[in-house]
């Protein structure tokens, strides 16, 4: 892989910032590749998602963190160019400030309802974390 500067990797996610929603795709063991539309927020060189810890989106994570996320619509429509990013499971205090950064873009979505939904149906809230994939150097 070759290497990309700090500065490129630093404005891989710009384009999220002020993004509501995206379609986040993540793929089978086969390869087969599903899209689910989820909230996002940008936090410097990387993003937070948040989601329950039976969604199979977070098993195909835990067996390929490989994704793509796509500008969408809130039913998954991509409305941009999709970009690759490596995905991975947080816990602790990383979870904390993931769930401070996702309840403050989002306060009544993610600082009330989505916990309460996840509580009251028995499911543990769980944080993701993206961070871009360097591109492929095309060069001869």
């Amino acid at each position: 892989m070759p290497f990309v500067g700090a500065q490129q990797m630093a404005g891989a996610f710009n384009q999220f910032v002020h993004q509501r929603t995206v379609l986040l795709t993540t793929y089978r063991r086969d390869g087969t590749p599903v899209g689910t539309p989820v909230n996002i927020v940008v936090d410097g060189d990387r993003a937070f998602v948040r989601t329950f810890d039976t969604a199979w989106k977070l098993k195909r994570i835990r067996n390929n963190p490989t994704v793509e996320i796509a500008p969408s619509t809130a039913r998954g429509k991509p409305t941009g160019p999709a970009i690759g990013a490596r995905a991975r499971v947080l816990g602790g205090t990383e979870a904390d400030h993931a769930s401070r950064a996702l309840n403050k873009k989002y306060p009544i979505l993610h600082g009330v309802l989505v916990p309460l939904a996840h509580r009251l149906q028995g499911y543990k809230t769980v944080h993701i974390e993206l961070t871009p994939l360097a591109p492929v150097s095309r060069e001869s």
